[in-house]
């Protein structure tokens, strides 16, 4: 599975499992820019963006177009995440889990969008979860999102498909970031518990699959799926 010549933007990029898709992206031919909200401290060329503000997404997609020439392969991989019961969860946290995790989502999607249509080629990665599918206590308001992501990214799919521009989604299940290390540790145990491999994945294991999905011919036939590298959470 190789990217050579092909252009990425990874938003979500400079951590993670978007740092860990940047680099394998790069490893297989491909140039890459990375966008997050904070300054990349990999090897990429990183551009700042707010994915909750549209201004800013689309100042980030028009600096991924100048320095690389255009975009290929777009990779939604922000995100935010925390704990709160519905029954004490505030109406900000709702609105930022949402923002973030699907607005951005949305927005950055259609900055990129009339790049990709025009040269007839395309493929975007969203980053949702498993938890999109099951749920789980006091993540509502993430679930809510990721589940939104998964039909945002079929219903996208159906859209564009048919301009050259093939839309898919990941599912990971949970994995070892700086966001699931601020979980509760009775999360934490609850959820491995659950899980049939036993433990958390690494974002070095979730990357391959967004490679597949980019990757021409390995990507040529999937058209609004969602992939499942959860450690067995979710067995669809």
């Amino acid at each position: 599975m190789r990217l050579d010549g092909r252009r990425a933007l990874v938003v979500g990029g400079a951590g993670g499992i978007g740092a860990a898709i940047a680099a394998c992206f790069a490893d297989a031919g491909a140039s890459v820019l990375v966008a997050d909200q904070r300054p990349a401290a990999g090897p990429h060329p990183s551009v700042s963006v707010d994915v909750t503000d549209e201004g800013s997404v689309a100042d980030a997609v028009a600096e991924a177009v100048h320095r690389l020439g255009g975009v290929d392969v777009l990779v939604n991989s922000a995100g935010v995440l925390d704990q709160a019961e519905v029954a004490g969860m505030s109406l900000d946290t709702w609105r930022r889990t949402l923002d973030v995790d699907l607005t951005g989502v949305f927005l950055t999607c259609r900055a990129v969008l009339p790049h990709m249509t025009a040269q007839g080629w395309g493929r975007i990665v969203n980053i949702a979860s498993q938890l999109g599918l099951k749920g789980s206590p006091s993540m509502a308001h993430y679930s809510a999102a990721k589940a939104g992501v998964i039909a945002f990214t079929k219903s996208l799919a159906l859209e564009v498909s048919g301009a050259g521009v093939l839309v898919n989604a990941i599912a990971p299940g949970p994995v070892v970031t700086e966001m699931t290390a601020d979980l509760t540790p009775e999360w934490t145990a609850m959820k491995t518990a659950e899980l049939p491999l036993g433990r958390f994945a690494v974002p070095a294991e979730i990357a391959p699959t967004a490679l597949l999905l980019a990757s021409d011919p390995g990507g040529n036939v999937y058209v609004g799926q969602t992939l499942h590298p959860n450690s067995g959470d979710v067995m669809p």
